[in-house]
């Protein structure tokens, strides 16, 4: 296919074409004539990265999260959680209490993805104190994309299961902090 913006892109004896190392799903076989449209592409794989479910929540974990959900402590508190690559599991990774945003990104490697459930202490500018619940989803710049992968794919089944609302994600460790949490729990409070 000459002037295709894909280089790796073949054409197969069918005359339909594939992307080496890609799977091909129903929605994209579908659309075998749109393919050659970058946007179209990229809107089929977000579609995909949204369904996909690539790991289970651990059952220890998921009654781990309902108490959390419920704790009666004002204090701040976060539990870190990762994915068990031989289980396929979401795992429980480490538990803290009266955690800062500040603390709780020096607790975060660098170089690999974490889910956090973290509950925070928020003063509101008119003095009410609130205690919301957050996801955060480290996923840090340089992680191997197949880590990346299977925390994505996971995401979405975690957040359900702990019903959480207020979904963040960063890219990088360093810009958790306590100014970055207020400015996006300020669009829900």
């Amino acid at each position: 296919m000459r002037g295709s913006p894909w280089p790796a892109q073949r054409a197969s004896p069918a005359g339909s074409f594939f992307f080496p190392q890609a799977a091909v799903c129903a929605p994209l076989k579908a659309c075998r004539a749109h393919l050659g449209r970058p946007a179209h592409l990229l809107i089929h794989l977000k579609n995909l990265s949204e369904s996909l479910v690539v790991c289970d929540v651990a059952e220890d974990l998921v009654e781990k999260l309902r108490k959390f959900r419920f704790r009666k402590e004002t204090n701040n508190a976060a539990i870190i959680m990762k994915i068990d690559k031989d289980k396929q599991l979401v795992v429980l990774d480490e538990e803290h209490e009266g955690i800062s945003p500040d603390e709780l990104k020096d607790e975060l490697p660098e170089r690999q993805p974490r889910f956090i459930v973290y509950s925070y202490k928020y003063q509101h500018e008119d003095g009410r104190v609130s205690y919301p619940l957050c996801f955060i989803f480290s996923s840090p710049v340089g992680c191997k994309p197949e880590q990346q992968m299977m925390y994505a794919g996971s995401k979405n089944k975690l957040v359900q299961t702990a019903e959480l609302t207020k979904v963040f994600e960063i890219r990088n460790t360093e810009d958790l902090t306590e100014e970055w949490l207020r400015e996006k729990l300020g669009f829900f409070h």
